[in-house]
């Protein structure tokens, strides 16, 4: 368990594929990420809390399928 401040913050364990988790290594190798777990944990408050890009993505998935329609493949 780690305090921060007065509110506890308390961690829990995902796994992850190996492979999958020695490429985000490499990937996060120079930006300032201390471990994978930090940088899927900052992924995951990204994708949570963001709903601008939420609602953007569902609109750009929209238009994809769209134009997908359009030319026959749906």
């Amino acid at each position: 368990m780690r305090v921060k401040g007065k509110d506890r913050v308390t961690f829990t364990s995902v796994s992850i594929p190996t492979a999958l988790f020695k490429k985000t290594e490499k990937h996060i190798e120079g930006t300032g990420f201390p471990s994978v777990s930090s940088y899927v944990a900052f992924l995951l408050r990204m994708i949570l809390s963001d709903r601008k890009t939420s609602d953007r993505s569902n609109y750009e998935t929209e238009m994809i399928k769209k134009r997908l329609r359009e030319l026959g493949y749906l």
